[in-house]
C-alpha cells in the first residue's frame, strides 16, 4: 500500500509580509529558506520558512497580500498547525513568547501538553515537546539550536465530514489510526516529523478562506516515480487530482478530499538548494525562468522585506 511519510509543507495566507517574517524568523527562529513569488499571482510573495535547509516536514509557506480579506478558521481547513520543540524547552518558549507579547495557553491531548498561541494574522499554532525528529541546527536572534523548533509535530484538521477525511487518511494516504480522545481522532504516519494528525470531530463553523487561514496541507512523496503512483491511486479512488505541476523545489498535485480540505502531494526532491546555495537560502528574490525577464518590474511592485533580529534580542 502507498504510504506517505507525513506532512511535506503547510501553506497559509496572511496580510503583511514583513510582519510575517518578523514573527516566524524573528520570534520563532525559523529560517527564511526561500523568497519567491506565487507562480499563479506573481505580484504576491511566496515565503518559505523551515529548518536550516528546509527539509520536508519542517516548511511552512505564506502568501502575504495586504489587500486580501480576513478569513475565518473552520471546516474545510487545517485548523491548527503544531511544531515539535526539543525536550525540556517549554520554559524557554514560554519566556520567549512572554517577552514578545504573544499570549498563550496550555492544553493537553493524548497525554501530551501543548503551548497554544496565535500568529499576528490569527493562525492557530501549538508547540509540543517530543524526542523524535532531528535537531535543527539553525541559530537566529535569541533562539539557539538546543531550543530551536525541529519541524512540524503535525496538524489538527477541521473537516466538514470527519468520517470521509478519516477514510482518505487511512485508505489513501496510509496513516494509522492510533486512538480517540474526547472529540479528537489521532492518526500517525511513518516519518519522524510532521507525523501526527488529529481530526477534530466537532468543529463549530464553516471556514472562510482569507488572511489568517491555511490554504492547503501537502503530503510527502519520495520522488517523481512515487508521485506518479500517487496520482494513479487518486484517479483510481475517484479523487480527481490535478495534473502534476512543477513548483521548482518540488513537483505538486492537488485534490480536495470530501471534508473540504485542499490536499497536495509534493515530492521530497529536488529541494530548496536547487537554485541557490544552502548557505545563501532566502537572501535573494528567486524567480522561475519564465518570469526572470520581469525581475525589475516585480522587484518594484513587491514590498521591501528583510530578515532582522528583533529589538528584544539585541
Amino acid at each position: 500500500m502507498q504510504k506517505t511519510a507525513g506532512i511535506h509543507h503547510i501553506s497559509a495566507m496572511v496580510n503583511d509580509a514583513q510582519l510575517n517574517i518578523d514573527f516566524y524568523a524573528g520570534v520563532l527562529g525559523l529560517r527564511l529558506i526561500k523568497k519567491t513569488i506565487n507562480f499563479d499571482r506573481p505580484e504576491v510573495y511566496h515565503l518559505y520558512f523551515g529548518n536550516e535547509i528546509g527539509q520536508p516536514g519542517t516548511v511552512i509557506t505564506f502568501f502575504p497580500w495586504a489587500k486580501q480579506l480576513k478569513g475565518r478558521i473552520g471546516t474545510g481547513q487545517v485548523g491548527v498547525t503544531n511544531y515539535v520543540i526539543p525536550k525540556d524547552s517549554v520554559p524557554f518558549w514560554e519566556n520567549r513568547l512572554r517577552k514578545f507579547g504573544v499570549e498563550f495557553t496550555s492544553s493537553a491531548r493524548f497525554g501530551e501538553k501543548y503551548i497554544k498561541f496565535n500568529d499576528p494574522d490569527g493562525l492557530q499554532l501549538e508547540l509540543i515537546e517530543r524526542d523524535e525528529g532531528p535537531m535543527n541546527t539553525w541559530d537566529f536572534g535569541g533562539v539557539r539550536a538546543e531550543n530551536a523548533i525541529k519541524g512540524f509535530g503535525g496538524a489538527v484538521l477541521f473537516s466538514a465530514q470527519p468520517h470521509k477525511t478519516t477514510d482518505v487518511l487511512e485508505n489513501v494516504l496510509g496513516l494509522d489510526c492510533i486512538g480517540q480522545e474526547s472529540e479528537f481522532l489521532r492518526f500517525k504516519s511513518e516519518g519522524n516529523v510532521g507525523n501526527t494528525i488529529d481530526i477534530h470531530l466537532n468543529p463549530s463553523v464553516r471556514g472562510l478562506m482569507g488572511a489568517g487561514t491555511v490554504h492547503h496541507i501537502a503530503w510527502r512523496a519520495k520522488d517523481e516515480e512515487d508521485h506518479q503512483r500517487w496520482r494513479s491511486l487518486l484517479l483510481e479512488k475517484g479523487l480527481y487530482p490535478t495534473e502534476i505541476l512543477d513548483r521548482n523545489y518540488f513537483k505538486a498535485l492537488y485534490f480536495h478530499e470530501e471534508g473540504g480540505i485542499l490536499f497536495e502531494i509534493a515530492t521530497d526532491p529536488p529541494g530548496f538548494s536547487v537554485d541557490e546555495p544552502a548557505d545563501g537560502l532566502g537572501t535573494k528574490l528567486m524567480l522561475p525562468s519564465w518570469l526572470e525577464s520581469k525581475r525589475e518590474e516585480l522587484e518594484l511592485t513587491l514590498p521591501p522585506v528583510e530578515v532582522r533580529v528583533l529589538e528584544g534580542d539585541k
